[in-house]
């Protein structure tokens, strides 16, 4: 079908959106569009075009868009109750805390449930802080952990830290990017010894009064970057000699995503589960569910109460059961191994030779295309927003992300139920947008 969009209604809402939205809201492409239906992988905009879906809503829609499972288990739960709080006993609840725990690894596990990633990482700030009676934590540089006051004051991105206050003393060590930064040059072992030996030294100088280290496997806004295998392993060593604990932020990678582990955290497993686990995004399958899992020790470290308004409710519990169930069921965690290799393998041939694409990375089904000035490193935000529109007139969203303060690389994460077909299709239609914006900005391609 086509996609030639015209200006039409978008424009009119756009025109709205303006009107009552801050400024600081972004919105993808020259002409925003309107997503108003999808099915499967796919979605429809409000001019009728269908588009192949490459971010799920930002890695949100984890298993299809209008999956039969889940909305029907949101219908029946809609037609019974739609709102308690967690003052009540809550079944759905209660089931989905019990299949997250004992998938968590985590030993003795309880499990918190919010609303959002953000609310979730808040909510491991609030029980390291409180539990270790310090407000020092250690972050990697490009990370990012959600938009509220105190994520912000973690997050080691520029272009998503508006304020530098924050109720946190922040240490930021290094790890998180394995080809750029002081230690690029190093092999994976090397690099490893010297993140880890950074970390000691940060340690040293603080006299080891931290309270937790929060980190992404991969860094999800940074532009999926990851370090070596084993780096949070040799991190986690160092930890436990000073009693901090180890917060993995699993918001984008949990689930599966990466096809090797169902945590990102496993790939570096030889340290054991860490004290606390974020997640939130794709369990929901596009209903705001987020949560902590943490051991019994620390979730009930907290002398106060506190309770959750609508994190937990039972309809978004049902549906996070649902499409627990479907992923399991189908194996989405393998399929994004397999159909997620063919698509990095895909991509890189696709971009072997062009000027303006310096290194496409990734795992599973999570693949980052980083675009730079033709033949150089400097990252070009300009020409991922090219990619981004040709991306879309021929038929395929994809996001865009990136760390030093610019969204230079492309974000490839389609639903976990994605075929091979449609992975050729994709790829396909985003090489043809990559050597276009190569020969526009003049990369003049090698092959």
């Amino acid at each position: 079908m086509s996609t030639q969009h015209t200006a039409g209604s978008a424009a009119a809402l756009l025109q709205r959106h303006r009107a009552v939205m801050p400024d600081w809201l972004a919105l993808y492409y020259g002409e925003p569009m309107e997503i108003t239906h999808g099915e499967g992988r796919h979605v429809w905009d409000g001019e009728g075009n269908r588009y192949l879906d490459f971010f799920g809503g930002i890695l949100t829609t984890m298993t299809a868009h209008a999956l039969p499972e889940v909305t029907k288990a949101v219908s029946e739960q809609a037609g019974r109750i739609l709102h308690t709080s967690s003052l009540y006993l809550d079944r759905p609840m209660v089931e989905l805390a019990e299949r997250i725990a004992a998938l968590s690894g985590i030993p003795d596990a309880r499990v918190f449930f919010t609303t959002s990633g953000t609310e979730a990482n808040d909510t491991a700030l609030l029980l390291a802080t409180t539990y270790r009676r310090s407000n020092q934590i250690l972050a990697l540089r490009n990370s990012y952990h959600g938009r509220s006051f105190s994520a912000i004051g973690i997050t080691g991105n520029r272009s998503w830290s508006p304020t530098s206050l924050s109720p946190l003393q922040t240490l930021y060590v290094h790890g998180g990017v394995r080809t750029r930064g002081p230690y690029a040059a190093l092999g994976d072992a090397e690099f490893i010894e010297a993140c880890t030996a950074d970390l000691e030294d940060m340690l040293g100088q603080t006299g080891g009064d931290v309270a937790a280290l929060i980190a992404e496997p991969v860094q999800g806004v940074g532009g999926f970057t990851s370090p070596p295998d084993g780096l949070l392993a040799a991190f986690r060593e160092v930890l436990r000699e000073h009693g901090i604990l180890w917060i993995s932020d699993e918001v984008q990678t949990g689930w599966g995503r990466t096809g090797e582990h169902f945590w990102g955290w496993q790939a570096h497993d030889r340290a054991g589960p860490p004290d606390m686990l974020t997640f939130a995004k794709g369990i929901g399958n596009g209903m705001s569910i987020g949560g902590v899992v943490a051991g019994a020790e620390v979730m009930n470290c907290l002398p106060a109460n506190s309770i959750s308004t609508f994190g937990g409710s039972p309809v978004t519990m049902a549906a996070g059961n649902a499409n627990l169930n479907y992923l399991l069921e189908h194996d989405l965690q393998g399929n994004a191994r397999r159909v997620g290799g063919l698509l990095l393998e895909r991509l890189r041939a696709a971009s072997a030779g062009l000027g303006v694409v310096r290194e496409v990375r990734g795992r599973g089904l999570m693949a980052g295309v980083e675009m730079v000035e033709p033949h150089t490193d400097t990252p070009s935000p300009r020409a991922a927003s090219l990619v981004l529109e040709a991306a879309r007139e021929g038929g395929l969203l994809v996001g865009k992300g990136g760390g030093h303060a610019t969204s230079s690389v492309l974000r490839i994460a389609p639903p976990l139920s994605l075929t091979v077909a449609e992975a050729e299709e994709g790829a396909e239609i985003l090489e043809h947008a990559l050597r276009t914006v190569d020969t526009e900005l003049g990369g003049e391609s090698t092959q």
